[in-house]
């Protein structure tokens, strides 16, 4: 079998790089802290778009630092209540997508909340000083500044205040709920689920935003990574604080918050995936001590991973 990264046996024993900042824990209580001192000021407004079996709203809330947060809000006209709900993440630079896409999970019997990250292909607010998209360099971002600053912080957040807002919906039931998503998508699943310790379930497709050290080494900061190479290449360009650097990134390295996770995980990876490789997708489902298992395709990448969707439907389906 082909190669890009460790063979599967030193992947499933892999425990990472990059290094872990030693308040970690201590940083993370206290954005969470910051978190439940906002006020969320939760809107839901009919959408444009409705379907014969499901009532669809933006979902507006106001997060960490100001900024408001949309999601897409869907739910059943007709199930039990409460009934159980499902997350969804979107991949780096895009958005919640389409509505339709979503009514296999209400057609469940589930209510669907789909986040826009901050600054992306959606509606939710970057408020970096100004208003609207930045669409990219969002690793980096907040980076020279104060580690409480960094942008995957306030969207990390993001997900665990989301999944607060629809925990406490009257219609569904809060000790059933989980998250998805793949790529970007898949780290913010996690993050969801570390944070908002609620989370029964877990799906994580390829999550990015993990092990920032590793990918570099291996030369794969292009792609999705692309700002780590751009931003030694025009702060550092003799590496001189690069322990200082990847260290502040591990503040918002998946594999960190990983053992924070109590819901039942699933991920999918592909072992030929140069976008997002395996071993930094492992230095976090590692570190996973929560009931976990993979799925994992010898032959693909950063693509779509055949069965793999079906496989979700049936894992979160069972909350």
């Amino acid at each position: 079998m082909p190669l890009l990264d460790l063979p599967l046996s030193d992947l499933q024993a892999y425990t990472g790089r990059n290094p872990r900042p030693p308040d970690h824990d201590a940083y993370w209580e206290r954005a969470l802290a910051e978190l439940s001192d906002t006020a969320l000021a939760v809107d839901l407004v009919p959408a444009e778009f409705q379907a014969p079996a499901a009532e669809c709203f933006h979902l507006f809330f106001t997060g960490v630092r100001g900024a408001r947060i949309h999601a897409k809000y869907l739910r059943p006209r007709q199930a039990a209540a409460p009934h159980p709900a499902v997350l969804l993440f979107h991949g780096y630079t895009g958005s919640s997508g389409d509505w339709s896409d979503k009514l296999a999970w209400v057609a469940r019997g589930f209510s669907v909340a789909a986040l826009d990250c901050r600054g992306q292909g959606g509606w939710s607010e970057d408020r970096g000083g100004s208003r609207g998209t930045t669409h990219h360099g969002h690793i980096i971002r907040g980076l020279e500044d104060h580690e409480d600053n960094l942008l995957y912080r306030q969207i990390f957040l993001d997900t665990a205040a989301l999944a607060r807002i629809v925990m406490n919906l009257p219609e569904v039931d809060e000790g059933r709920v989980g998250a998805a998503g793949a790529s970007q998508g898949g780290a913010l699943a996690l993050a969801c689920a570390a944070l908002e310790p609620r989370i029964r379930r877990a799906s994580s497709v390829y999550p990015f935003l993990c092990d920032y050290q590793r990918v570099w080494e291996m030369d794969l900061a292009k792609h999705a990574y692309a700002e780590l190479r751009t931003f030694f290449r025009h702060h550092d360009p003799t590496h001189a604080r690069e322990v200082e650097w990847f260290t502040r990134l591990g503040y918002i390295d998946i594999q960190f918050l990983a053992p924070r996770i109590q819901a039942d995980v699933l991920m999918g990876v592909g072992l030929m995936d140069d976008v997002c490789p395996p071993s930094s997708q492992f230095a976090a489902y590692n570190k996973i001590r929560a009931t976990k298992r993979t799925i994992v395709f010898p032959d693909f990448a950063h693509e779509q991973l055949p069965g793999y969707a079906d496989a979700q439907y049936d894992f979160l389906g069972g909350l």
